[in-house]
């Protein structure tokens, strides 16, 4: 795959939508099987990743409890229970003005945090989790996108890389921003 650079747009989901991703960045379904709802990408040099879901429309959440019901369901498929572990620290609208995606009802990001060990190891890595909600009823759906962006990464993770590693510079929140704001819808059927 090309390096693509900011200001070109990325096809998701076989070309049904679009957005401008970060630099650096590695299509995971070329080393793994991936649900067809999902597009996971991650830094080549750090351990963040970046996922696009296509989701059921939780008609029973309204607005902005729905970005917190879905981070809640993440926490839970991360197995971050127990207290403390998981945390929304804002909530906030994204202005439909910014937006690529007029057609949906609303759109919003959370930010949490979530301690979540990998492998079943003992090590517990706190992740920053950055999550953009966009409300589509008339499709029955909410497109969700993920930053996990792990803060601390516990010495006794396998996750622990050298500082040669991060010679590349991690992706940012102006980075998912980028993100959210370039999501574009070009094609319905994929809603099916």
């Amino acid at each position: 795959k090309m390096q693509r650079n900011g200001s070109d747009s990325h096809p998701l989901f076989g070309g049904a939508l679009s957005a401008v991703l970060p630099h650096s960045i590695c299509d995971i379904s070329e080393l793994r099987e991936i649900p067809d709802n999902q597009e996971v990408f991650a830094h080549q040099h750090s351990d963040q990743s970046l996922i696009v879901e296509l989701l059921e429309y939780q008609s029973h959440v309204l607005d902005g409890e729905a970005a917190r019901y879905h981070f809640e369901d993440v926490a839970r498929s991360n197995e971050a229970g127990g207290p403390g572990v998981s945390e929304v620290r804002s909530l906030e609208p994204l202005a439909k003005a910014l937006l690529s995606l007029p057609d949906c009802s609303s759109a919003w990001l959370l930010a949490g945090t979530q301690l979540v060990s990998k492998f079943n190891e003992e090590a517990k890595n706190t992740v920053n989790i950055y999550l953009g909600l966009f409300r589509l009823p008339q499709h029955s759906t909410d497109i969700m996108v993920t930053f996990n962006d792990p803060v601390s990464i516990s010495p006794l993770s396998s996750s622990t890389g050298g500082a040669s590693e991060m010679a590349t510079a991690p992706w940012t929140l102006e980075d998912f921003r980028l993100v959210l704001h370039t999501l574009r819808l070009l094609d319905p059927a994929v809603f099916g």
